[in-house]
């Protein structure tokens, strides 16, 4: 079998082939570190973690770099709002990034390149693209001639003459042209700056992901990843900027995850629908979140709403209570003459079936649905009078496989007695602020961990299922 991926570039599913065989080469857009991540960040950190962990599974070397954007306009907002600089923002909402995605199953990446660590090579990139014509400098700030770069649209698909109908000079900009974009902008006052060739400055957006991935990775990377919405302009700009420096094709394959709508609607501060994973963790099993993530296609788009993620948890717990009722039943099987051929050669079915799913451009839906059916024959078997200890634990082996190349856990980490207690209060001051629908998603999520509460007149008391 081989693993087939679908390439913006190409916009068709293409047989994966590494620059060096065994080794894969991934660049992921990471976050701009001035808040808490939304889920609209985490859907491409959980989708973008298990393609890694699938490709690992299938025995390749995966160099994965991630970036943080520490450095920005919206991170010197957030400065001036919390009156403090941007370095203190940036480091405050690095370590909160990695909480969150730890949180959620996501391994950290071989490498957290940050802007403020990478200047000089980022001055480097552009002084070469000045060299070449491709940049030039303009009253302090140095913009890049889109228009000199043949092919630029090609990954959006879109022509220069429709991408010129839109562009617009801003005031204080002194572009040669509308579609040119800023490689560096010269600094203002009170904001954080480096010293350049054209003076005090800092890098502009688009330029970091091109300097950095070409330091960690090389000139040509395997594949480069992100949220579909950085499509265009960002990785547009990129590859122009990249192939215009090196000569070579910057990422042979381009990934980006679908859209996430909430209860339907887009995502957006101005709908009063931003929804921060820090908040939902706090309510909700952070894998419980993960799974939802991958109960949909990465490359369509997802609506997240309290019950769908319902669902999900009731879906994902099921197939943990299939494994648990697999493992209680292995105590009392034994090693009978009946090997179960029958039921060995289904669980290498199923297998191979997941590993058709994932091979074809990372299905986690459809290789959820076989575990699925994986957890229905293990029930079935488990209503047989006698059980195999070696059928037991094919099941099982099956489960304790394919559940971690997902960043999904079997076993749930026994809460103790002190975290049940602060759950408890934080149920009971939900109910004083008559917030109901907290106050029963803590009691389902006690519940779901075998904690079971009784309101009494005397307070609430818990006791174990």
């Amino acid at each position: 079998m081989t693993i087939r991926i679908y390439n913006t570039l190409t916009r068709k599913k293409e047989t994966f082939v590494p620059l060096e065989e065994g080794k894969v080469k991934m660049y992921v857009c990471g976050p701009t570190v001035y808040n808490y991540i939304h889920i609209g960040n985490a859907r491409p950190a959980i989708v973008f973690d298990t393609v890694r962990r699938y490709l690992e599974y299938r025995g390749y070397d995966v160099h994965y770099v991630s970036n943080f954007t520490d450095v920005d306009d919206k991170i010197i907002n957030a400065a001036k709002a919390l009156q403090t600089d941007a370095l203190t923002v940036a480091n405050r909402f690095v370590d909160a990034f990695f909480e969150d995605i730890l949180a959620l199953g996501c391994k950290k990446a071989d490498d957290h390149p940050r802007v403020t660590e990478n200047i000089d090579i980022i001055i480097e990139f552009i002084e070469a693209l000045i060299e070449k014509g491709y940049a030039y400098e303009s009253g302090g700030d140095v913009y890049y001639r889109t228009r000199r770069f043949d092919g630029y649209g090609k990954l959006s698909h879109q022509s220069i003459d429709d991408l010129k109908v839109g562009a617009r000079i801003q005031p204080g900009e002194l572009k040669e042209d509308a579609l040119d974009f800023a490689l560096w902008k010269a600094a203002k006052e009170g904001e954080i700056s480096w010293d350049s060739p054209w003076g005090k400055g800092r890098p502009g957006w688009h330029i970091e992901c091109s300097a950095m991935a070409r330091e960690y990775l090389g000139d040509t990377i395997d594949i480069h990843a992100g949220g579909q919405d950085l499509t265009f302009p960002h990785h547009e700009n990129e590859i122009a900027q990249s192939e215009a420096m090196t000569g070579k094709p910057f990422a042979r394959y381009w990934m980006h995850n679908g859209y996430i709508n909430i209860d339907n609607e887009k995502m957006s501060k101005s709908l009063g629908n931003f929804v921060l994973v820090n908040d939902i963790i706090k309510q909700i099993d952070p894998q419980v979140l993960r799974f939802f993530m991958l109960s949909v296609h990465y490359r369509n788009p997802i609506n997240y709403s309290e019950n769908l993620v319902a669902d999900a948890g009731a879906g994902l717990e099921r197939l943990k209570t299939s494994y648990q009722n697999l493992k209680h039943r292995l105590e009392t099987s034994a090693d009978l003459a009946d090997d179960g051929k029958e039921w060995i050669d289904t669980i290498k079915d199923l297998h191979q079936e997941f590993i058709a799913k994932m091979d074809d451009d990372f299905n986690t839906a459809d290789g959820i649905s076989v575990l699925f059916e994986l957890a229905k024959q293990a029930n079935y078997y488990l209503m047989e009078k006698n059980t195999s200890v070696a059928v037991i634990r094919a099941f099982m082996k099956e489960f304790e496989d394919l559940f971690p190349v997902l960043g999904l856990e079997l076993e749930t980490e026994e809460l103790l007695d002190e975290d049940i207690e602060q759950l408890i209060e934080r149920r009971n001051q939900a109910r004083r602020e008559r917030n109901f629908q907290l106050a029963d998603q803590i009691r389902d999520q006690l519940k779901d961990r075998n904690i079971i509460l009784e309101d009494t007149a005397q307070g609430t008391r818990w006791k174990r299922g």
